[in-house]
């Protein structure tokens, strides 16, 4: 797949510990398309690409899901992958802690809504190094290396209930699907 290739190429070489995760947060992507239907591979290729704004030769702001989806957007990206990227695991949270929140809003309307829940549930149920994990354990792994006091910090502490409401969303559409097989 496409998207793939563009995120090894970024993220392989200069960050491959972040390419782990986009790998294990597409693993994740993945496994929801009986949930995802039509939207499944959208949501992978968002998935795989969603920490491209890290590489080296994508960052600008120092804000990841803008400058990834900025760097999207000049390589033709479908729009709805774009947003996905730019506003992934309440990006928008974390664009108000560094005084960009107006910028990402105007540039990227939001994606809908279950799509949004998957790539927050896939993100923040993978570790650095691309395993599963639970939202509490991958939101103290996120304060643990930023510190709460941090920038990251400090957003990822307000974002954690809607994060951890998200997963509760995907997980019960998941667990209807299960209950119907």
């Amino acid at each position: 797949m496409w998207a793939y290739d563009l995120a090894e190429s970024l993220l392989s070489t200069d960050l491959p510990r972040r390419w782990a995760h986009s790998q294990g947060v597409a693993s994740r992507a993945r496994a929801l398309a009986t949930i995802l239907g039509p939207d499944a591979e959208l949501l992978e290729s968002a998935a795989v690409l969603h920490d491209i704004g890290y590489s080296p030769r994508v960052a600008d702001t120092g804000f990841h899901p803008l400058d990834g989806a900025r760097f999207l957007r000049t390589e033709n990206i479908d729009e709805r992958v774009v947003r996905l990227v730019a506003h992934h695991s309440c990006a928008l949270l974390e664009a108000e802690e560094r005084g960009l929140r107006q910028e990402l809003e105007a540039e990227f309307p939001l994606e809908e809504p279950h799509l949004v829940d998957a790539l927050i549930y896939c993100d923040m149920t993978t570790t650095p190094d691309g395993a599963a994990t639970t939202t509490p354990a991958r939101i103290a792994e996120i304060v643990g290396r930023y510190g709460p006091d941090s920038v990251v910090g400090r957003f990822i502490r307000r974002a954690e209930p809607e994060i951890d409401a998200a997963a509760r969303r995907v997980e019960n559409r998941l667990g209807q699907v299960r209950a119907t097989v």
